[in-house]
């Protein structure tokens, strides 16, 4: 054993290098790949243009039955078999879904990718979808749904959302749908969205050792029978911003505490002044020693955390302060943060500040930028 009087200092931060990426056109899809050289793991994963802002009025929450209908077997193979299928490669498969996308990946080593990605295309391509699957699916979610409705978060996200975007709008409902959506869901409906959206070639994104793996071999295998993804881009979603505030109430008796939304529309992900949004947020409620959290909870005590975020996406986004505090200080919590918030944007923010959310957010992306499966998702 070695004993050292003095602890080390940390050393100097490593710079982060994003891995090199290349574009490949194959078979009317697209493969976009990152190189990680020496990694013995590799990510792929099939990016559709099937996310919540495509889902029918009064569906709600329909893609996210379809991405779980997907893990109940396919044409070739029960659920059984097809789980069999995948735990042979030691990977499983992982589905999502958020406004802009519909994604399903698998991880496995890097020379079982092709057969990974063979598993993959089948259930997208060619799910079972039958009918007593796709109603337990959906009653599960319409289950996990009351579950997380029975929150005071959720009630108050809506609310926002609604206010903001309008609730005869598709952003201004909740992404995920709520109980009463999830419910109307048949199968037709699941059979239709997977016709419409699934069908599609979509992107494959290949994150690995590029030197070990063939990306026109795995581009074949994902996007075969598929038709080519439309090349029309939606336009962004324009909300203006109101010229006055307005304060929503939404009663819950016997909560032990109020819940706090503040918030309004924001650019698009693809605005130029992304990262400045990004850091002006973090400065203002998006790291421990912000303003909001150092005003509302290490001085005043009214919260355990207070936080502000951008929450964008490719066609419409939102700012959001989001807090809960003890009800007797409602009032002067959301009195206080106001006044920080209109503080910050009179003011800006010092250069100090400035440093230190930049090093923060350089630091944060660095450590979690570190995995195949990460770096699929940025």
């Amino acid at each position: 054993m070695t004993l050292i009087a003095e602890r080390p200092a940390p050393g100097e931060p490593r710079p982060y290098r994003f891995p090199t990426v290349v574009r490949q056109p194959v078979a009317g899809g697209e493969v976009v790949a990152a190189h990680l050289p020496g990694h013995q793991l590799a990510v792929a994963t099939l990016l559709l243009d099937a996310g919540a802002l495509r889902e029918p009025a009064g569906r709600e929450g329909l893609a996210g039955v379809v991405a779980k209908a997907l893990e109940e077997g396919t044409a070739a193979r029960d659920a059984t078999a097809y789980a069999l299928a995948l735990e042979s490669l030691g990977t499983e498969l992982a589905t999502a879904v958020d406004w802009d996308s519909f994604r399903v990946g698998v991880q496995v080593p890097v020379a079982r990718l092709a057969e990974a990605v063979e598993l993959l295309a089948e259930a997208v391509r060619t799910p079972r979808l039958h009918p007593d699957d796709v109603a337990r699916v959906r009653d599960d979610e319409v289950t996990a749904l009351r579950m997380y409705w029975a929150n005071p978060g959720p009630r108050a996200d809506a609310a926002l959302r609604a206010d903001i975007f309008g609730a005869d709008q598709r952003p201004g409902r909740p992404m995920s749908g709520d109980p009463t959506s999830v419910a109307a869901v048949t199968v037709d409906d699941v059979v239709e969205f997977h016709r419409t959206w699934l069908t599609q070639t979509g992107t494959l994104v290949v994150v690995g050792d590029l030197d070990r793996l063939d990306l026109s071999t795995l581009g074949a295998i994902a996007f075969a029978g598929a038709r080519p993804t439309a090349a029309e881009v939606d336009p962004p979603i324009e909300v203006s911003i109101r010229d006055r505030r307005r304060i929503i109430l939404v009663d819950r008796p016997g909560s032990v505490q109020s819940t706090l939304r503040l918030g309004h529309a924001a650019p698009h992900r693809t605005h130029p002044d992304y990262v400045p949004m990004s850091l002006a947020s973090t400065v203002l409620g998006g790291a421990f020693t912000s303003r909001l959290n150092h005003l509302i909870r290490e001085i005043r005590g009214y919260t355990y955390g207070i936080r502000s975020d951008f929450a964008l996406s490719r066609r419409f986004g939102r700012f959001v302060v989001s807090s809960a505090v003890q009800t007797a200080v409602t009032a002067p919590a959301l009195l206080d943060a106001v006044a920080e918030i209109a503080r910050t944007e009179e003011a800006g923010v010092t250069e100090e500040e400035l440093a230190v959310a930049r090093s923060w957010r350089a630091g944060q992306l660095s450590v979690e930028l570190q995995t195949p499966r990460a770096i699929a998702g940025a």
